[in-house]
């Protein structure tokens, strides 16, 4: 289970460095496939392969008319590519996503659960400042018992 906030950077070469808690887990659980991907182009995750693997089981069945399905795979083909953890914990983040998301230098890498989330710090802060926690988000979050 990935948890937490971790600052790390991104190289000129576009190799993301993960942080040795996440690589640790990654090495012990997963191995070093990735698949990385976006769904609106401002935020990279990163999924274990074993992970992404899950979610294309369940996309698989969807029927490949739907057009939602259709929608969701345009957007996670055309920002994602496959990489491998080099023994250094590096990963490379497809070059169009690195344009999109201003994923370069120092970013901020989270763990969300089955997945790593990586963004600009300076785009993560304004969102979050600019979407705090309200009232109907406590109550929806109440009904899931939190």
């Amino acid at each position: 289970m990935f948890r937490g906030n971790h600052p790390t950077r991104v190289d000129e070469k576009g190799r993301l460095k993960l942080p040795v808690e996440f690589k640790r887990q990654i090495e012990e659980k997963y191995g070093t496939q990735f698949y990385i991907t976006s769904k609106d182009g401002r935020v990279a995750e990163i999924y274990p392969l074993k992970e992404w693997e899950k979610i294309e089981e369940k996309l698989a069945a969807i029927p490949n008319f739907n057009p939602a399905k259709k929608k969701y795979l345009d957007r996670v083909n055309y920002y994602g590519q496959m990489s491998e953890m080099d023994v250094q914990g590096r990963v490379l983040m497809p070059q169009i996503l690195r344009e999109a998301a201003k994923i370069s230098g120092d970013v901020v890498i989270f763990g969300m659960m089955t997945y790593l989330e990586v963004t600009n710090h300076d785009s993560f802060k304004q969102n979050l400042d600019a979407s705090p926690l309200n009232d109907a988000d406590a109550e929806s979050l109440a009904s899931f018992g939190l």
